[in-house]
Parts: C-alpha cells; sequence; structure tokens
C-alpha cells in the first residue's frame, strides 16, 4: 500500500469511526433506559449490538494502529500523520480525529453510568432476595 493509499485509508477510517461512535452513543443511551425500565430482553439485545459494533471498532483502531506504524515507525501516534497531508486532508482528518476523541471521551462516560446503574440494580436485587449484610458478627 502507498503512503497516499495508507493516508486515504486512515481519513476513511477515521470518519467511520465518526459515524460508529455516535451509533454508539445511541446504543448506550439506549442501554440506559432499557436498565432504568429493567427491560431484560431489550438489554440482552442492545448488549449484543454494542458487543458487534465495538468489535468493529477494534478492527479499525488495530488497523489506524497499523498503518501508522507502517508509515512512520513504532510509537507514532495519530498527529503525527497530519504533516504529511495537504491543507484540506490535513484539516479535515484533524478535525475527524478530534471529533472522534471527544466521542471516546463520551461514550466511555455513559458506559460508565450504564456500568454503575447496572451493578447498582444487582446489588438492590441480591438485598431483596438474600437480605442485608450482617455489618457486625452476632455475639
Amino acid at each position: 500500500m502507498t503512503r497516499k493509499d495508507a493516508l486515504a485509508r486512515l481519513l476513511r477510517g477515521v470518519g467511520e469511526d465518526v459515524r460508529d461512535y455516535r451509533e454508539l452513543q445511541a446504543m448506550l443511551e439506549e442501554q440506559f433506559m432499557a436498565a432504568l425500565r429493567y427491560e431484560t430482553a431489550r438489554l440482552n439485545d442492545v448488549a449484543e449490538r454494542i458487543t458487534t459494533l465495538v468489535e468493529t471498532l477494534e478492527l479499525r483502531r488495530a488497523e489506524r494502529v497499523a498503518l501508522v506504524t507502517e508509515m512512520l515507525g513504532e510509537g507514532a501516534s495519530m498527529s503525527d500523520t497530519f504533516p504529511l497531508l495537504t491543507r484540506p486532508a490535513r484539516e479535515a482528518l484533524e478535525a475527524g480525529w478530534q471529533t472522534l476523541e471527544e466521542l471516546v471521551r463520551e461514550c466511555k462516560e455513559h458506559n460508565a453510568r450504564n456500568c454503575n446503574l447496572l451493578m447498582d440494580q444487582h446489588g438492590i436485587m441480591q438485598r431483596v432476595l438474600h437480605g442485608e449484610e450482617q455489618i457486625y458478627a452476632p455475639v
């Protein structure tokens, strides 16, 4: 693959990731609403869709790392590729990369929120089903 092809693939991949991370955000919101409503079937469905999408995102991330490493060597970052592009493409990649970083951060926050909710719900159900844990040992 030529450097030009690799850079084009990077630009395309970042655009695809921006699109898919927006979809992931929507799925995480759907997961949160399903958890609030205790909709088990919907939770299972959205979990499967999230898993499939995250696998796709991981494949593109690995491809991106491989492309950057191939072009610039071990330890290079995406920002190191920006100067390799001409102005319109460079600006598009920089903007896409910044958007992608923001979306990743937001998805991590939504995922943590969902995890906390599900863990809290699990804890409540355990207390309802099995009673409170004894804090002090009986005398």
